[in-house]
């Protein structure tokens, strides 16, 4: 975002200018979109996407895909790009979708989750969102919506049991000092929209909306990028303090097979269709 700032102000000569706040101190992610939404902030990037388009939970489908090249061909693609449009009708412009810090990984204090077995009755901290909620109450456990900002306490003051999370966060917000074991599943990515209040977006001359979808792009590649080349490092960092297991073979195809209720839930619920996750499949493997 300091990449975002520094371009933006320079290619548009000072016409806008940009203050970045970080580290939550404007509030939770609830406070931030709200005040995106009525236009207090021109925008932000956080958890609580399905407030400009509901289709992006479906990014939030457990093992939808596989690796990093298959989320990258998928949040790059024009199935995405299509969702993004549809933020419009929620006040939203979306100029350019990322993932959100690459593939979720869990922390216990309690005992390592080899199996699922090993989920049962484990109060685990999920973010506020509907699909990482449901998720884990097919996988067995008992998710908490708790903001990021409150992980650490929570973990130290045994609020929570477990953590979900990208490994970068877990990392930067030191659980790794208030917990114990570490799971890599690879369950998980989710998206990472650049969401500007609509409104101020078309008020905006041409000219400088331009160079604000241009930068947006360039600054979601960018973070992309860095995200993928460091999550290896990030890993290996926690595992030198945490006690680590990757989760495979039946062990892995149980979870999977755990999770399937979740793809149908959603479907009923109308959040998104079959032929919507058929899409996303195909866009992800490369196909047309």
């Amino acid at each position: 975002m300091i990449f975002f700032e520094e371009e933006i102000e320079k290619r548009t000569s000072g016409r806008i200018q940009v203050e970045t706040y970080f580290s939550g101190v404007l509030g939770i992610e609830r406070d931030v979109m709200d005040m995106v939404a009525t236009g207090v902030l021109q925008g932000t990037r956080g958890g609580l996407y399905v407030d400009a388009n509901i289709k992006y939970s479906i990014f939030e489908l457990p093992f939808l895909v596989e690796d990093w090249d298959q989320g990258l061909r998928l949040i790059y693609s024009d199935f995405t790009e299509g969702i993004n449009r549809e933020a419009r009708r929620n006040g939203f412009h979306v100029p350019a979708c990322g993932i959100s810090q690459g593939f979720r990984t869990n922390t216990s204090n309690v005992r390592p989750i080899r199996t699922l077995d090993d989920l049962k009755g484990l109060k685990i901290r999920v973010s506020p969102q509907e699909m990482f909620v449901f998720a884990w109450q097919a996988f067995g456990a008992n998710p908490h919506e708790i903001p990021f900002i409150e992980i650490y306490q929570a973990a130290q003051t045994g609020v929570i049991d477990a953590v979900d999370n990208a490994a970068s966060n877990l990392w930067e917000m030191k659980i790794h000092e208030v917990q114990k074991y570490m799971t890599v599943t690879n369950y998980a990515m989710g998206p990472d929209p650049m969401m500007i209040n609509l409104a101020w977006y078309e008020r905006l001359p041409a000219d400088l909306q331009q160079i604000l979808d241009e930068v947006s792009v360039e600054t979601i590649r960018y973070s992309d990028q860095m995200n993928r080349e460091s999550e290896g490092e990030y890993l290996r960092l926690l595992s030198q303090a945490l006690e680590t297991n990757y989760v495979t073979g039946a062990d892995l195809a149980e979870f999977k097979k755990a999770a399937e209720p979740v793809y149908a839930h959603f479907v009923e619920k109308g959040y998104f269709t079959w032929d919507d996750i058929e899409e996303a499949r195909r866009a992800a493997r490369g196909g047309k």
